[in-house]
């Protein structure tokens, strides 16, 4: 715990990715765990961990402010049941990380503590929305780390920080407190610096909650101890651009130059991708109700308070009628019986996860790629929210570097419920690439005399 403090004093202040830090409760909790260990007490699988929770956990007694103006002193007297069930399996608190607003965007910023850093590059971006956890475990700040995911929130800035990020099904990680617990896009998960330790966390925070609807009766299945597979004949869909989205040119340099190694693993690899026509209807028609129903009693307390991206999505809710969510809901409907008969065929689909590098810090969002316009704060993230949409399980996993040494994630997506199976094939690619070992700059230049 002394060492990830000290790593924070240092690196912090240039990255700004924890921004409430509970230093003199986690030594204490550390000198509990360190006794625990020499009575011979039966300890957790993150016994003596550190772990930063997202500031859109409530954590009773510590500050939380969902990265808003409005809750900038607010100190909750609940605690999520994933931050309960980091702390029972041993995880000790030392801080909460950075987001946007409510989570909204890909660009961790907010007016009560800031930008948030990418430690490749302090010009640019970490992405978001849980850029504070990637940034503060791509900086050894902590060796595992919580976030959530609506439209690509664990995935995005672990792609832009050369880390983890796992989103699985809906349910299979309990979200409570929640003001929409149906509503099945939103998920939380585990961020680490490695595969196998995403898996480790998953397995501690996992499971049926009766708090949390979206998770009874969805099945437990331990990935930490099966993370090695044969993969010999598995097929695999590979879409460098989900069907004709705009993506960088240097992102896809960087996942063409990895596609070999998936046929070196023995697997089938075929240029293929499902129809993900009407993903887009579903996603910004069914968010905007979201976030009306999460956040609008908010902006009617507080106008003039909230970001105004924010306002936009909870007026958008507020402007549908039945017939819109009757349209969105015909279009799941078919995307989901689209997608399942295509991952029929493909046990993974492979994808980017980001559609751009990390681009400026000053830029709240992408405004066009490849010269193509983008309309909303919302399009330049369709690689990860149509994914979103289907409700299958997805990982970033590290996947290179562009020359400059911007780092580029590769999304591997599953079948339904199994997290198990994005895992293995995530390790497996891993292990063969060994990108995830590739350290921020600004460490090396640390550690000189």
């Amino acid at each position: 715990m002394t060492a990830h403090l000290a790593r924070v004093e240092r690196v912090n202040p240039m990255v700004n990715a924890i921004v409430t830090l509970a230093a003199d409760d986690a030594l204490l909790e550390a000198d509990a765990a360190d006794a625990a260990l020499a009575r011979g007490d039966a300890v957790g699988p993150l016994h003596g961990l550190p772990i930063a929770h997202k500031d859109l956990f409530v954590t009773a007694g510590l500050r939380t402010t969902f990265g808003s103006r409005v809750f900038a002193d607010h100190v909750p007297s609940e605690t999520a049941v994933i931050v309960e069930r980091e702390r029972r399996a041993g995880a000790i608190t030392i801080g909460k990380t950075n987001t946007p607003e409510f989570g909204a965007g890909s660009q961790t910023f907010n007016e009560v503590f800031g930008a948030t850093r990418n430690p490749f590059d302090l010009t640019k971006t970490c992405g978001g929305s849980s850029g504070g956890a990637a940034v503060a475990l791509a900086t050894g700040m902590v060796p595992i780390a919580d976030g959530s995911d609506l439209g690509g929130s664990l995935r995005n800035p672990a792609s832009f920080c050369n880390v983890v990020g796992l989103r699985p099904t809906p349910g299979r990680v309990p979200s409570w407190p929640d003001a929409t617990p149906w509503f099945p896009f939103s998920v939380a998960g585990p961020m680490a610096r490695t595969v196998g330790d995403v898996a480790l966390l998953l397995d501690a925070i996992a499971g049926s909650d009766s708090r949390a609807p979206l998770s009874v009766g969805i099945p437990a299945a331990p990935c930490a101890d099966a993370l090695e597979r044969d993969l010999r004949d598995v097929r695999v869909a590979w879409s460098p651009d989900l069907g004709g989205l705009p993506v960088e040119p240097a992102v896809t340099a960087v996942l063409e130059r990895q596609r070999g190694a998936f046929e070196a693993l023995g697997c089938s690899v075929e240029h293929d991708c499902p129809d993900f026509s009407g993903a887009d209807t579903v996603f910004i028609t069914w968010r905007a109700w979201a976030y009306d129903a999460m956040f609008g009693d908010t902006l009617d307390r507080h106008p003039g308070m909230l970001k105004d991206t924010v306002v936009w999505n909870i007026e958008a809710g507020r402007a549908l009628t039945g017939r819109d969510l009757a349209d969105a809901e015909r279009a799941r409907a078919a995307l989901y019986d689209r997608v399942r008969r295509f991952m029929t065929e493909y046990e993974f689909l492979l994808l980017p996860v980001a559609q751009v590098v990390p681009f400026d810090i000053d830029q709240p969002y992408v405004t066009e790629i490849n010269g193509e316009a983008l309309p909303t704060y919302l399009d330049w993230m369709k690689s990860c929210y149509q994914i979103s949409v289907t409700g299958l399980p997805a990982m970033s996993v590290p996947c290179g570097h562009t020359p400059e040494g911007l780092p580029v994630g590769l999304q591997i997506v599953g079948r339904p419920f199994d997290e198990r199976g994005v895992l293995q094939l995530a390790h497996a690619f891993e292990q063969a690439t060994e990108c995830w070992r590739r350290r921020p700059p600004l460490l090396a230049a640390l550690a000189e005399p």
